[in-house]
């Protein structure tokens, strides 16, 4: 039993400390992140796994990774392997990684054992006749015909449909429960179905299949889970989960667990307590499974680790710091509350982790042209800049300057607006570490567009010089042209224009919703010393916002950055 509880701050931890003081479940706190591995994990998963993975640390417990592989026809290995590092990417390490199909022979005996006890019987229903049985809401079910089967003719039906003698969807096992009872999960529901389709973890080796919330409670048992947190679409499915482990009793059936035993995967079984807590929502975003797949099926977006998906491997692509991920799943609390987070909130927490953590650079990614005309035109030299200006510890680096610059074309206007204070006509403006430049001339293109400012720099304006201390409004960065390494920089924006795309009120469907400008793709220049950048590094480049080297597209000689976030949140500002 843990002597020094956390302090309580929401209901889950209420419930543990509580049970950590009458002793249930002998003191142990045992979880569970059990995903099924039909598709990539999304920032909602991502609470789950932190609230597992964090009550379990916090109670000196320990959390294992199940993937539920109960449907074999939407499973993938490819999907497992995304699911076992998307855990580890958030800085979690599961206790025993197991597949629920580990389970399936004591899974098939414990349905032997229900219908011998006269709780379960093959029924020969369609599924369209099953739910004309079922009722409604308003109105009782009525009984299966079929529901009275002897125990004999029974077991006789389910070993020869675990012989694979049925076609698929010709029979089921259900359990005898009571068709009348108000909740309809109650209503005599399906325990195993036939499925003649080969396992990602079995291969061909069952012709029938468990169903999920049969399965679920038995594995949370077999493991020894003492508080399985589930989101709240599981509350009606609880009496359920409660009835199984009820009739069976594992704890008092040893002979149940046997297979595991002799396969060397026993733990000690628990009678498992189901809690479950309200599934965190973002604005702007789907975590639909189904929809997540079928914007990557039909080419919509360029894979599940699309920077703008809202899978984990998306948002680890696009720069997100698997940090800010958990501190603001901390900061949204757990509750039974449904609600939908501003996403504005996490684009938050990825600024403050990134401020802290990311070096700054130089970069521009709308170039114009600067010349700086009273500078030789082999003028060269080398500025020491810091890379962190509130951390000494992250040192220097070398920033090369010459004669012509690259700027940020918004830093110049030919007419300036009011509250305008960068570079004019005329005007002055102080560049970045070297000093103030005034605009002298402007040359413009065939096409009338401005493609070269040629400025002055006032030398006495420079670092040590009389005049360094005199006082301009606006400051630019830049980057040396002879010097810099022209880059592709990727612009994320939100993948949807809508706060709610899943709201289809008014005829429209999350699809009419997606933003045409969710990614757009620059040509533009970064210092030098970015040569190097190595895949997944996260920089700020000054003024623009932070970025991250392409996970998959970046490589030596051919640099691609993609924006994490912008330094302030824009589109709050862009959407008003």
């Amino acid at each position: 039993m843990s002597s020094n509880p956390p302090i309580v701050n929401n209901f889950i931890r209420q419930i543990i400390n509580g049970d950590q003081e009458t002793g249930k479940h002998g003191g142990r706190v045992v979880t569970r992140f059990p995903p099924e591995p039909n598709g990539y994990l999304h920032l909602g998963h991502a609470k789950s796994i932190c609230l597992n993975f964090g009550i379990a640390g916090d109670y000196a417990g320990v959390c294992h990774l199940r993937l539920d592989d109960t449907n074999p026809t939407r499973e993938d290995p490819e999907f497992v392997e995304a699911i076992k590092a998307d855990v580890h990417w958030l800085g979690f390490e599961w206790d025993a990684l197991r597949h629920a199909s580990d389970y399936f022979e004591v899974i098939y005996l414990c349905a032997l054992k229900l219908i011998r006890d006269g709780k379960a019987f093959v029924c020969d229903l369609s599924a369209d006749q099953v739910r004309e049985y079922r009722g409604t809401l308003t109105e009782p079910g009525r009984n299966s015909p079929y529901r009275d089967r002897g125990v004999a003719e029974n077991l006789d039906l389910f070993q020869r449909m675990r012989a694979g003698e049925f076609a698929d969807g010709s029979r089921t096992l259900r359990a005898k429960i009571d068709m009348t009872a108000g909740n309809i999960n109650l209503r005599d529901p399906a325990l195993y179905r036939i499925r003649k389709t080969t396992h990602q973890n079995t291969g061909d080796a069952w012709p029938i299949y468990p169903m999920y919330d049969y399965a679920h409670c038995i594995s949370d048992a077999v493991e020894g889970i003492t508080h399985s947190l589930c989101t709240l679409e599981f509350e009606d499915h609880r009496p359920l989960y409660d009835w199984c482990l009820a009739q069976i009793d594992l704890p008092n059936h040893p002979e149940l667990v046997q297979p595991l035993v002799d396969a060397g995967l026993h733990m000690p079984v628990s009678t498992p307590q189901q809690i479950e807590f309200a599934r965190g929502n973002l604005d702007y975003t789907v975590t639909s499974k189904r929809k997540l797949a079928a914007l990557v099926e039909d080419g919509l977006v360029d894979g599940w680790d699309d920077p703008r998906m809202p899978t984990l491997a998306g948002v680890r692509r696009r720069g997100y710091p698997a940090a800010a991920i958990r501190a603001f799943w901390e900061r949204a609390g757990v509750s039974k509350q449904v609600s939908t987070i501003e996403y504005s909130v996490l684009e938050a927490c990825v600024r403050e982790e990134l401020d802290a953590a990311a070096p700054r650079r130089l970069a521009v990614i709308d170039p114009l042209k600067l010349v700086i005309t009273n500078l030789a035109d082999d003028h060269a030299e080398t500025l020491t800049f810091p890379n962190h200006p509130k951390n000494e510890a992250f040192g220097t680096r070398a920033v090369p300057f010459a004669r012509e610059l690259w700027i940020e074309r918004e830093d110049f206007l030919i007419e300036p607006v009011k509250g305008f204070h960068r570079l004019v006509p005329g005007g002055e403006v102080r560049l970045r570490g070297i000093g103030i430049v005034k605009c002298e001339d402007v040359k413009k293109d065939a096409a009338g567009q401005v493609s070269e400012v040629h400025c002055t720099l006032d030398a006495s304006s420079r670092a040590g010089q009389s005049g360094a201390e005199r006082k301009v409004k606006g400051t630019i960065h830049w980057v040396s042209a002879r010097h810099a390494l022209a880059a592709e920089v990727r612009l994320y924006e939100r993948l949807f224009t809508v706060a709610d795309p899943d709201d289809d009120t008014d005829g429209k469907t999350y699809r009419d919703h997606l933003n045409p400008d969710s990614r757009r793709v620059v040509r533009g220049f970064v210092e030098p010393s970015l040569a190097d950048a190595r895949p997944g590094t996260a920089l700020q480049f000054e003024r623009l916002g932070y970025f991250v080297t392409d996970s998959r597209d970046h490589a030596p000689g051919r640099p691609v950055f993609n924006r994490v976030v912008t330094l302030r949140d824009s589109f709050a500002k862009a959407t008003k």
